[in-house]
């Protein structure tokens, strides 16, 4: 237990009006207060166990996130050895492997679960004894930040919560929600195919309880003033247990008012600032990161005004765009898009990341690509041996939802017949133009190996999930990372470049400036930094050399420049006196600095 603060906890006036507001606007004044007071206990005993008297300041964001910060992703059981928690293993390879190179490592739900790879939780508070225990998280914390995903919306069928409630016991007969059957709730968004109510027995008869994320999963019912304490409670304990960063991937859907889509309401923005004013409260250094489906516009209002919401927004829209780029040869679309982006503020930023468990989320491109365009790279993931999974909408019709295939298969067909250096440039230049732009990269660890398509585990499973969720024994990892010559080895060496090259130079802070240079629409080029160390970031998304001019006032009047990534220098006699120009490698990077 930690030592006794000097002084016991005191809520600052401003926070407890903050958060009094926030439960009012939620509940009504009687309900609100009597949350408020629960989630006050809560508050004091959470900051005894840590030593925790007041915050005495809102730090700024730049405090806590750098150019050296990279977010690695990752299953608790990825690696396994006989005879060892799957955890512990985890941590031995990743000190050994990714120190120095990863600042974070986001455990993927590690809790006891049913289904859905973690997310159909039974118990929040404790680690799936499969994996592990706290003491094994603790342990992958010791050399690396943490971030944990909090699961808000829902629990498993099986939790102790809903079996309470199948029981008739208080007070969990009001953490769910139970609706007629005949209600009208044609507008609601779901994400599972099966009908959005599903009929379970319980102590008082057949109850239809509202079941968003599939059958095996309930959602919650944040009307009940009583629920929200009791999830904060849980958020403390990730605290308590050593995050630094909370992801919610499910934060859009935590209201319901039938005759909506129940997605994106006001009251969820409510809650999230509440949890915002909690950590402000007694963890003002840990960071929310919201990763929700929607539009671009309906992620980002997420941040709030700013300062009282989340602090990164995952930036979903990045992978589709770089995988058009190369499918096409043209990185116009990508272009237009990181052009219209906002720039960066001093309380907010992105995760950026090409790959994630499912795969590559095409929803979220379309508003910026044509569906001609999203049928095409459905073809291509067919026949670089991925899958298509779909949606259905309300009408019945179907579209294209994500595209299930692993990051390194996506860019490289595997049944063509290429110099293996070429699909490996090819991958490496979309890794490059995920880390170059503002944010914080975020990188799966099988695109930090380049994994390969995993058809066995499709065909054991039966889900099109599995192809980018394969698990290693950590002699074979071990084995493929200490041969200098393997495909993981060479793929993690250049890896280990593009990350060391990035944490080397202030241009790339993630708060830094961006320009986007439009102009040979086969170039992705940017310029980050600020005058006078700045840096200049071109991919050639194409297999042709490609000319670019570059004007001379990124750099003044130097006559040389050089490579951050290879080292090489190019002569420039000129100086500010002529424009650069220069020859593109096919699927070449380069991230240029003046010497």
């Amino acid at each position: 237990m930690a030592d006794q603060p000097d002084q016991p906890f005191s809520l600052s006036a401003a926070l407890r009006a903050q958060m009094v507001e926030q439960l009012t606007d939620l509940y009504g004044p009687e309900r609100g207060a009597e949350s408020f007071r629960r989630l006050q206990h809560l508050l004091e005993q959470h900051a005894g166990r840590r030593a925790v008297a007041a915050a005495p300041h809102r730090p700024a964001l730049s405090e806590h996130i750098s150019q050296a910060d990279a977010v690695l992703t990752t299953y608790g059981d990825q690696v396994r050895a006989p005879e060892v928690a799957p955890l512990h293993s985890l941590a031995n390879v990743l000190e050994r492997y990714f120190a120095g190179l990863i600042s974070t490592v986001h455990l993927l739900p590690f809790y006891p679960a049913t289904a859905d790879d973690g997310f159909a939780v039974v118990d929040h508070s404790q680690v799936d004894p499969a994996l592990g225990t706290w003491d094994d998280v603790t342990a992958v914390g010791q050399h690396f930040r943490l971030m944990f995903d909090i699961v808000l919306s829902r629990v498993a069928v099986d939790s102790a919560w809903f079996q309470g409630f199948l029981r008739g016991e208080a007070p969990y007969t009001d953490y769910f929600i139970v609706a007629d059957p005949a209600t009208d709730l044609s507008q609601v968004v779901h994400l599972d195919e099966r009908p959005l109510l599903t009929p379970f027995e319980t102590a008082t008869g057949t109850q239809y309880v509202w079941t968003t994320f599939g059958p095996d999963q309930v959602d919650l019912n944040y009307a009940n003033p009583d629920l929200l304490p009791a999830m904060i409670e849980r958020l403390l304990l990730y605290v308590e247990r050593g995050a630094t960063i909370l992801r919610l991937t499910d934060i859009a859907f935590l209201w319901k008012e039938p005759g909506t889509s129940c997605m994106h309401l006001p009251q969820s923005h409510r809650i999230l600032q509440l949890v915002r004013s909690v950590l402000d409260a007694v963890a003002s250094e840990v960071l929310l990161l919201v990763d929700t489906p929607g539009a671009p516009a309906e992620r980002s209002s997420f941040i709030g005004n700013g300062t009282n919401e989340a602090q990164l927004i995952a930036q979903s829209s990045l992978a589709p765009l770089v995988l058009q780029s190369f499918a096409e040869g043209n990185a116009q679309p990508l272009t237009e898009w990181a052009t219209g982006l906002e720039p960066a503020t001093e309380g907010t930023t992105c995760l950026n990341f090409l790959d994630a468990p499912d795969g590559i989320d095409i929803q979220v491109a379309e508003e910026l690509l044509s569906a001609e365009a999203i049928e095409s790279l459905a073809a291509r993931t067919l026949a670089h041996g991925g899958h298509v999974t779909y949606r259905t909408n309300p009408d019945g019709t179907q579209r294209i939802s994500t595209l299930n295939i692993t990051c390194f298969d996506a860019f490289s067909n595997p049944h063509m017949v290429e110099p293996p250096t070429t699909g490996m440039t090819r991958f490496m230049t979309a890794q490059a133009m995920m880390l170059a732009p503002a944010g914080v990269p975020g990188i799966y660890i099988q695109s930090l190996i380049g994994s390969h398509n995993d058809h066995a585990g499709v065909a054991t499973t039966g889900r099109f999930q599995s192809i980018n969720r394969q698990k290693w024994p950590q002699e074979t990892l071990e084995g493929w990372l200490s041969d200098a010559g393997s495909h993981a080895a060479q793929v993690l060496d250049r890896y280990a470049r593009l990350l060391r090259a990035r944490a080397g130079e202030p241009a790339f802070h993630p708060l830094a400036p961006q320009v986007v240079i439009a102009g040979n629409p086969a170039l992705f080029t940017l310029v980050r930094g600020e005058i006078g160390s700045q840096v200049l970031c071109i991919h050639n998304v194409s297999e042709s050399t490609q000319p670019l001019e570059v004007p001379a006032v990124i750099w003044g009047d130097a006559t040389t420049l050089r490579d951050l990534i290879s080292g090489d220098t190019i002569e420039h006699p000129a100086g500010a006196t002529e424009p650069l120009r220069l020859e593109v490698q096919p699927y070449q990077t380069l991230w240029l600095r003046a010497v």
